[in-house]
């Protein structure tokens, strides 16, 4: 099982990146070990001091796929849920300078809790799925799917030119605008539309 993460699929995330706007998807691999799974709690690394949160919409593929034609994408995958891809920003601007790969900036262990899934027929449009992050109660980050710079059927397709898709595969869609750091004692609870799908707490 595999974790494959889309970059800069929101355009006001991009800009609070200061990073310009893709022509085609970016994405980059977590491991499994980057899985937090039944709200288990994210134990801040020693490694890092500027850990930022970015909650996602996750497709979970449900059959193998290769060179996957963008019309019959949607076949692939059957549940969306919400998962947070965490960041060691300090450490991933740290890379970007030197020109390095930043794996251990996004693909360390615990990086990418998971929430639960539903059923994607249970989304009247995938199109327009409202989702939210909060911390301690307060609204952070909120996300539309008809700000996707890729559709999810698009990131499907496209993904599968370059990797196999096999069962179980997951896909983070990518963050909409309102990245940022999470402390110690912090409890985040995601939603999709007005149901929470996520609730853990930083230790």
């Amino acid at each position: 099982m595999k974790i494959i993460c889309i970059g800069r699929n929101y355009s006001e995330h991009a800009k609070e990146m200061s990073s310009p706007l893709p022509t085609e998807p970016i994405f980059f691999l977590k491991p499994d070990t980057a899985l937090i799974k039944d709200n288990q709690p994210f134990y801040y690394p020693e490694f890092s001091k500027e850990i930022h949160h970015e909650v996602e919409l996750v497709l979970k593929i449900n059959k193998a796929g290769k060179n996957i034609q963008t019309q019959f994408a949607n076949k692939y995958y059957d549940e969306i849920g919400i998962g947070i891809d965490f960041t060691a920003r300090d450490l991933q601007e740290e890379c970007k300078k030197k020109g390095l790969p930043w794996e251990k900036a996004k693909a360390f262990d615990g990086a990418a809790p998971i929430g639960k899934f539903l059923n994607k027929k249970q989304f009247v449009d995938q199109q327009n799925i409202n989702f939210h992050l909060t911390i301690n109660g307060n609204k952070v980050q909120k996300g539309n799917t008809k700000d996707l710079l890729f559709s999810f059927d698009t990131i499907v397709s496209y993904i599968s030119k370059y990797f196999m898709l096999k069962t179980g595969d997951l896909i983070y869609t990518g963050t909409p605008e309102g990245v940022g750091p999470v402390k110690i004692g912090d409890r985040l609870e995601a939603y999709i539309e007005n149901e929470k799908f996520l609730d853990f707490e930083i230790k």
